[in-house]
């Protein structure tokens, strides 16, 4: 059972809400078509020629006639990171019970909750027009404590009456990275794409460094739907503000609100071809949903790695 924003806010801390948000999606696997799909290779690994023969899992071989060799914590499969937009555009939320920022933070969480499962050394990049904080990928459960406290953090500033102004440096941003990270890794993007309008090529381009770079790329687009891609205001006129910049603009949504959906799917097409072209993969996930969607694209990613 997935479970509503509502109740996950009333668990204590963000470590048990994303262990009860992956729990709850394994659990649902198992009932959905998605039936076998194999999330429980965090404590074993098929057995190479080489490997120590008292590692072998003498117990799993009488269940499925094959060697597997138990893996410790200190073994990491992967190296993964996830690059999480912190700008005051993620912030926004109008019809969800969450902003972006609240559900990519959540999101974020139960990735690391999920790598650190399956022995993945797992990272953390917060960032807006520069990194925030730099948190380099590690297998052991105090360095996923060390990420979590990062996270609770960025769910602090959320609440704040007044929070600072961070505009969105994306391409910038993605560009260092490319350079910072010298082990091959999948690199997990929670962002909103707020400012890339008109900086399609540029983020491109800062996408294809990680790529040149042998980086895997698992773009996540976050967005309250009903808001950002249908404007499915009322007809009432609106004052609409740039959460980044303080701009405001008054519109009648009737008005505009086919040519804005019409230019907004225009520029999605668009970009999720050139993701295509590079091999960066694409996800929308609406912050009123639940989170299984973009989990089962995490582990449809991780599964083609190996």
């Amino acid at each position: 059972m997935l479970l509503k924003p509502e109740i996950l806010s009333k668990l204590s801390s963000l470590e048990l809400r994303a262990k009860k948000i992956v729990e709850g999606f394994i659990s649902g696997l198992h009932k959905s078509p998605y039936h076998g799909f194999s999330v429980e290779f965090a404590e074993h690994r098929p057995y190479n020629p080489g490997d120590d023969f008292k590692h072998i899992d003498w117990k799993a071989y009488g269940k499925k006639e094959r060697f597997y060799v138990k893996q410790y914590e200190e073994e990491t499969n992967l190296r993964c990171y996830a690059l999480l937009d912190t700008s005051s555009s993620m912030l926004f939320k109008h019809f969800g019970e969450w902003s972006k920022l609240r559900y990519g933070t959540h999101f974020a969480a139960s990735l690391m909750y999920l790598m650190h499962r399956q022995r993945d050394a797992c990272g953390l990049i917060p960032f807006s027009d520069k990194i925030d904080t730099f948190i380099p990928a590690k297998g052991t459960y105090a360095h996923l404590r060390e990420i979590y406290l990062e996270l609770e953090r960025e769910l602090v500033r959320e609440t704040e009456k007044n929070p600072e102004k961070r505009k969105t440096a994306s391409a910038r941003v993605i560009h260092e990275i490319a350079e910072r990270l010298n082990h091959r890794s999948l690199v997990v993007i929670i962002t909103d794409l707020f400012e890339n309008m008109d900086e399609h090529e540029a983020l491109i381009s800062a996408l294809k460094h990680l790529r040149h770079r042998k980086h895997e790329v698992l773009l996540f687009n976050v967005l309250e739907k009903r808001s950002e891609r249908e404007l499915a205001f009322s007809d009432n006129k609106f004052v609409f503000e740039d959460l980044e910049t303080g701009a405001e603009v008054e519109v009648l949504p009737a008005q505009v609100r086919e040519d804005y959906k019409e230019k907004v799917a225009d520029y999605t097409r668009k970009f999720i071809a050139a993701c295509s072209e590079f091999e960066i993969d694409y996800e929308e996930i609406d912050t009123e949903s639940d989170f299984d969607v973009a989990l089962l694209a995490y582990l449809n990613k991780r599964r083609r790695l190996g």
